[in-house]
């Protein structure tokens, strides 16, 4: 098998809905699915982490999408979700939660529909995105999970 054609294979991506905008993560990063049933606050966090779920007995931080991404949150509904994820920081492999509005489905995107981020007029800052996704005539923002996760993108926002 060449090179190119591993390239050309289609990405996974689970699709969710923060408002009325569809975004994707890589679903190699995702490690499990939770109905939304309440987060423990954490005092002096940053705005964007709601708190913590217990996850099979470990503190898992939880963060709020919506806010992390500058947007109104939406009120919780029967289809918010957390999505739990494992990210490569700085200092290993770490476990977080992000709250969204509703888990759509996993989507195949060939590389063919996957434009670079866009460096203006984009919702969402360019370096949070790994590309636009093209979807049955519908974009989806592909977020760069391991940014929009990031340790020193969290703290700077206590500062």
């Amino acid at each position: 098998m060449s090179t190119s054609t591993v390239s050309e294979a289609p990405a996974q991506f689970l699709s969710f809905m923060l408002g009325q905008d569809m975004f994707a993560i890589g679903i190699l990063a995702v490690r499990e699915i939770l109905e939304y049933a309440g987060v423990t606050p954490v005092p002096q966090m940053p705005p964007s982490i709601s708190g913590v779920i217990n996850l099979r007995g470990t503190a898992v931080p939880v963060l709020d999408l919506a806010r992390r991404l500058e947007r109104e949150p939406s009120a919780l509904s029967k289809r918010t979700c957390i999505i739990v994820v494992e990210v490569d920081g700085e200092d290993g492999p770490f476990v977080i939660g992000i709250l969204v509005d509703a888990v759509n489905a996993v989507l195949d995107i060939p590389a063919a529909e996957i434009e670079p981020a866009p460096s203006f007029g984009a919702q969402v800052r360019a370096e949070l995105l790994q590309g636009i996704g093209k979807v049955n005539g519908r974009f989806v923002l592909l977020l760069n999970v391991r940014h929009v996760v990031s340790e020193h993108e969290i703290a700077a926002l206590v500062t």
